[in-house]
């Protein structure tokens, strides 16, 4: 008996391991199924808040996979009209043409390697930017042969852009065009190497008009004070108080520019004393709205591990026709996206060789929702497509635009369902609510986010209607407290008067 006791326990056992095995191993399946999310964001604490991701990979396009005779070589430009991509192949020295066809197909439409036109050389050397207007004409930067090319759409040559003449400008610096955008009106904007006056700005027909939008010059009084007392030797040592260079640029929806610039330190970022991207308006000023928790300047934290050191450098930036612009960091090859008031949506990537990472991300672009990375050093063009993630907080933002809060409150209802500590759906059903009139409500969901301005907005509108509904009490009590203390003044008056009388004809009637 005591035998087939211990054999029963033995089995027993043996069945119990089995079962916690089995269950260990279901649990590690399911985790290795559930893929984890590489986006994050920063909350109101300024620390790091994973979130569901809002892009997926739809494909990596490589030279081999676009069907090109001739691999990629260091391409630097990218830029989308319609349904084309525009690539600077700048170490072929051409512009390929692709189009694309569904979320995971791209064409070869065309290589443009040369141009027809009354003009010495018809050849690119060293093309770094492309930007085409609605009606097909095509700008090239071709930093190689110090000029910027305006081509029609069948490649006739129409005119070009050379160095500008200003007297403020060295003669003996060369004309480098880097970066180029136009406007409706056919205007060029131009970034030099070596210029940092701030953008170029041509006419249309070819003419300079001046520099747009210079950064500010940030300086030490101290510094500032011993350099006008310093000798010439000592001035060639010390920090120069000039403009910095801007690294790209991109024209909106509306004619704004947003300009980026990495040439900053981490000195003047913290101190707010630098930015790392701006929105110029046509007198060149900067007009971007920072009002979220955290600063436009991609990561907050800068440490050196995981090969990274420094700030985020933002090499190029696209701008969604929400609003919402996103920032390309060469550094960490991240991208940083932001809303039109300054808030953070999202941030991810990062260096690697997987799929959504990058090794030398040199430009981003656009196509409606859909993110285009072209990468410089594997030659490839990576395609971003939205999750429904994504979908609900662009819904969210855009119906919230066009004016039509309920879809905004459900759409930021499905995302707080997703992510519950997502801060901007908190943020924008409150701003929802605020529009609906539904004061008291919004005051409740910034509250929660620890958003002043708008809970200062909410409240004052929730103030001023519930002083309205209630004005006649309001009065009522304000003529009680003023009313009843006279009126209790004015029978002590009369009492104290009633009582004089009655004494003096006592005294009266006595004599």
């Amino acid at each position: 008996m005591k035998r087939r006791t211990t054999i029963a326990k033995f089995i027993l056992g043996l069945s119990m391991s089995a079962i916690l095995v089995a269950g260990a191993f279901a649990v590690n399946v399911q985790a290795s199924e559930d893929k984890p999310s590489y986006t994050y964001n920063y909350d109101y604490w300024e620390e790091v808040q994973d979130c569901p991701d809002l892009y997926s990979v739809a494909r990596v396009f490589t030279s081999g996979d676009l069907g090109l005779d001739e691999r990629m070589r260091n391409p630097q430009g990218m830029y989308v009209r319609g349904n084309r991509i525009y690539v600077c192949d700048t170490g072929n020295n051409r512009i390929l043409v692709f189009e694309r066809k569904g979320t995971d197909e791209l064409i070869v439409l065309q290589t443009i390697d040369s141009f027809r036109g009354d003009v010495d050389v018809t050849t690119f050397n060293n093309p770094t930017d492309v930007a085409v207007t609605e009606s097909g004409d095509i700008f090239i930067a071709d930093q190689g042969n110090a000029r910027i090319l305006k081509l029609d759409q069948d490649l006739n040559y129409l005119m070009q852009f050379d160095k500008p003449v200003d007297n403020t400008l060295d003669p003996k610096t060369a004309f480098q065009p880097s970066k180029i955008t136009v406007d409706t009106a056919g205007r060029v904007y131009c970034i030099a190497a070596g210029i940092n006056k701030g953008l170029i700005k041509y006419e249309n027909d070819g003419t300079f008009s001046g520099f747009v939008g210079a950064t500010r010059v940030t300086y030490d009084l101290a510094d500032y004070i011993w350099k006008k007392f310093a000798t010439q030797a000592q001035r060639e040592k010390m920090v120069s108080f000039v403009p910095t260079e801007y690294d790209n640029l991109y024209m909106d929806h509306e004619g704004f520019i947003y300009a980026c610039t990495g040439h900053v330190t981490p000195d003047d970022l913290r101190a707010e004393k630098s930015d790392a991207i701006r929105k110029l308006n046509l007198l060149g000023n900067d007009i971007l709205v920072r009002n979220g928790n955290v600063p436009v300047y991609g990561d907050l934290y800068w440490g050196a591990g995981g090969g990274y050191e420094g700030p985020s450098y933002f090499q190029d930036v696209t701008v969604l026709d929400n609003d919402v612009y996103v920032c390309l960091d060469k550094n960490r090859s991240r991208l940083f996206a932001y809303d039109d008031q300054g808030r953070m949506v999202f941030a991810f990537g990062g260096n690697g060789n997987m799929d959504g990472y990058f090794r030398q991300p040199m430009a981003i672009e656009h196509m409606g929702h859909d993110l285009l990375v072209l990468d410089a050093l594997d030659c490839a063009i990576t395609v971003f497509v939205p999750t429904r993630f994504g979908n609900d907080i662009y819904n969210a933002i855009e119906s919230f635009d066009n004016g039509d809060y309920d879809a905004s409150y459900a759409s930021w209802q499905n995302v707080m369902q997703q992510d519950g500590n997502y801060d901007l759906a908190y943020i924008g059903i409150g701003r929802a609510l605020l529009r609906k009139e539904q004061y008291r409500e919004a005051m409740k969901y910034f509250e929660l986010k620890y958003d002043d301005d708008n809970y200062s907005k909410a409240y004052r509108q929730y103030r001023k209607i519930w002083t309205e509904d209630h004005i006649v009490a309001i009065v009522l009590v304000i003529l009680a407290l003023v009313l009843i203390p006279l009126g209790i003044s004015r029978v002590r008056t009369l009492k104290r008067q009633i009582k004089k009388s009655e004494e003096e004809l006592i005294e009266f009637s006595g004599k």
